[in-house]
């Protein structure tokens, strides 16, 4: 309607992207409009993989395929340190080795998504838990602290209000991909689960903490004793998980947390007929013997402070889940 809107939108945006916008009027010849934005801020297409709770971000061009491989085929390609795709035979990695996030696969159904990609002649495959799709982005610059971090392309602000950052998993693979294997094939543990029809399912366990550091630690050292693990941030997370159809073997859970606080998931629990038999641990820095009493009175199996005793949490865990850990 020539309010100026829809200019003032334009100019609004450029500014986020650290630009500006100049005019030139000139009386009977019209107006001229210069919108400058930073030669660092690019807009490039990239994939989204999803490796337990982490989400990174991988550049469109370096995507080759995606593949839904069965289990078999895939702890075969383990095995084999390689995956053999029609003419083709790749390295495979697992990215959450690469990432130094988790070192051991876990399989969910009985396919898993595996990504062929290359970056100039190399070319890899990477085991992920999930594909979530395309998306553009801007891309922003890493500045000194980040841009020598090896494998790390860039870094992002998805349409979600996510930051992720941008990976090049091949120079990941190059750096870090002997160190990822042999993490992985520590102490005898195998690569990646055997098939549900194979043996029987180490039991899974369920974290509940508002602190993503702590479920990342927790998740690390759990899937290091060979345990399956499930991630909740908070009580009514955990509530809408179990949900679902398999219910964990055992929860872990915080106190202090919001929308839901521990006490009250722990009510929840034993209110529900399905879940009242659900063995719970409290861990939590409220070490005050009312709060352990108070626990105890609504029927936990263990309460244990922070920093926890690793072997104090591996004995109450054994004690009450019923399927042994599969060396």
């Amino acid at each position: 309607a020539g309010r100026g809107v829809g200019m003032d939108v334009v100019r609004a945006e450029v500014t986020t992207l650290g630009g500006y916008v100049m005019t030139r009027t000139q009386a009977g010849q019209g107006t001229e409009f210069d919108l400058r934005v930073p030669l660092t801020t690019a807009l490039t297409q990239v994939v989204l993989l999803r490796v337990g709770e982490l989400q990174v971000a991988v550049p469109a061009s370096l995507v080759d395929r995606v593949l839904r491989l069965p289990n078999a085929e895939l702890n075969k390609a383990y095995e084999d340190g390689q995956l053999s795709a029609g003419s083709v035979t790749l390295p495979i990695y697992w990215l959450g080795g690469l990432l130094a996030h988790s070192d051991h696969p876990q399989l969910h159904g009985k396919h898993a998504a595996v990504v062929m990609m290359h970056s100039g002649p190399d070319r890899i495959a990477i085991h992920v838990d999930e594909v979530m799709g395309n998306q553009e982005v801007v891309v922003k610059n890493l500045g000194p602290q980040l841009i020598h971090v090896p494998g790390l392309a860039g870094i992002s602000l998805l349409a979600s209000g996510n930051v992720a950052l941008i990976y090049n998993p091949v120079a990941l693979a190059e750096r870090y991909g002997s160190a990822a294997m042999a993490r992985a094939h520590a102490d005898g543990v195998a690569v990646v689960a055997a098939a549900p029809e194979q043996q029987a399912q180490a039991p899974l366990i369920m974290v509940v903490d508002d602190s993503l550091t702590v479920r990342r630690v927790s998740q690390r050292f759990l899937e290091r004793e060979g345990f399956r693990v499930q991630l909740a941030k908070d009580g009514l997370d955990a509530i809408e998980q179990l949900a679902g159809e398999e219910l964990p073997d055992m929860v872990l859970s915080d106190i202090e947390m919001p929308r839901m606080d521990g006490f009250d998931l722990v009510r929840n629990i034993r209110a529900d007929a399905r879940l009242r038999a659900l063995p719970v641990v409290m861990i939590t820095s409220r070490i005050a013997e009312k709060h352990r009493e108070y626990a105890q009175a609504l029927g936990v199996q263990g309460y244990l402070g922070k920093p926890y005793d690793e072997e104090n949490l591996l004995r109450l865990i054994r004690q009450h889940t019923a399927n042994p850990v599969s060396a």
